[in-house]
């Protein structure tokens, strides 16, 4: 590369940055901070209680179908019952009828008195039937029949007790049911409510940290354009300088000599800007890509795109390029923090570009916000 196509690329890769900048301005996706990973925290906990309520809700809701199933199976032997008892009525009454016609003609033919006595005499239907077999005036077989009904209607009127006595208890279960049901449905209710109130302020706070990210990139934008500024009125000074000193030169020994042009202060000034292109990229650990990149991954992409190849490790990039104070850094620089655990690059103004950790994504974030600061190097 000649010197002349040296000094355009600056200017070059500024024009790219400013580019990029400006989209970004509209289009950066919203970041998370410290509150942002805090609430979602809070969100998850609650959606894992939603999850972890509803094996809960579907036992207490089976529970309840159950105990509903039973109640109607209650109602349907209570309704059995019933048809049952007004069979058993109408086989006594017929039963009945039977033995008075036995009796009258018991009567008729002769044996009335025993007869008169029989009936005249009994207290109850048992009392009848004893005195019938005392006295023998009707048949073995008629007396069976009657004790059969009889047995029969006593029967099914305790059944109908018992019945009953089991519909109460059973309505009284199902209620229980519908109370526990109606309990983790409330519960989840408000899981819900408390869900939907924490996806709320997350948004409002997503909302918040995409403007501020919005105005930093105007900020760095803005910064970077003086910084070219700048540097375009250093170089255009410069120039003029050596103009003149070739002149001086030729004026006084009258033959012209190649001057050199002094070195810009830093080499990669404009990858701040190509960086800021992947501003809301999500943070992907191991991730070298703008589908996803960790912190070390960020930078060595970007500065791989301006011919600089760098290794996808913090620790091993920090043996790249000349130590820079912290009052020295430049945008360009690679900036290191937590025990070379972390890093970015610097855009100037205090503020450097990162991928943070998983949850979050590519974003603007102050120096001063990050404790623990390593060292700086220059590429």
């Amino acid at each position: 590369m000649n010197r002349s196509s040296m000094r355009q690329a600056p200017a070059t890769l500024f024009a790219l940055a400013v580019v990029c900048l400006s989209v970004l301005a509209v289009a950066s996706s919203p970041t998370a901070n410290p509150s942002i990973t805090s609430k979602r925290a809070q969100a998850q906990a609650v959606l894992a209680q939603i999850e972890a309520a509803q094996p809960q809700l579907e036992q207490a809701i089976e529970s309840y179908n159950y105990a509903n199933v039973q109640l109607e199976q209650i109602d349907v032997d209570l309704n059995s019952n019933a048809r049952h008892l007004v069979s058993a009525q109408k086989s006594l009454g017929t039963a009945q009828v039977h033995i008075a016609d036995r009796l009258r003609a018991l009567y008729v033919n002769g044996d009335g008195g025993g007869a008169v006595e029989v009936i005249l005499g009994a207290e109850s239907l048992d009392d009848l039937l004893g005195r019938l077999d005392m006295v023998q005036r009707v048949g073995n077989q008629d007396a069976k029949v009657l004790r059969a009904v009889t047995q029969f209607r006593k029967e099914v009127k305790q059944s109908r007790v018992n019945l009953r006595t089991a519909r109460v208890s059973q309505a009284r279960l199902v209620d229980q049911r519908a109370t526990q049901k109606s309990a983790i449905e409330g519960q989840i209710a408000e899981q819900k409510r408390m869900l939907a109130g924490l996806e709320d302020e997350i948004r409002q706070l997503q909302a918040e940290q995409a403007r501020r990210q919005a105005r930093l990139a105007a900020e760095a934008s803005a910064r970077l354009a003086a910084e070219q500024r700048a540097a375009d009125g250093a170089r255009a000074q410069a120039a003029e300088s050596r103009a003149d000193d070739f002149s001086a030169a030729i004026d006084s020994s009258g033959s012209a000599y190649e001057a050199i042009p002094p070195a810009a202060p830093s080499r990669y000034g404009g990858v701040a800007g190509i960086a800021m292109q992947y501003l809301g990229v999500p943070y992907v650990w191991g991730g070298m890509s703008p589908s996803g990149f960790d912190c070390s991954g960020l930078v060595a992409y970007v500065y791989a795109q301006v011919g600089v190849s760098l290794p996808h490790y913090a620790a091993a990039q920090y043996g790249y390029g000349t130590p820079v104070g912290y009052s020295d850094l430049q945008t360009g620089d690679l900036v290191f923090f937590s025990g070379l655990g972390h890093m970015g690059i610097y855009i100037g103004g205090g503020q450097f570009i990162h991928a943070p950790h998983t949850g979050d994504v590519v974003k603007i974030s102050s120096m001063s916000s990050h404790s623990g600061f390593v060292g700086a190097r220059r590429l």
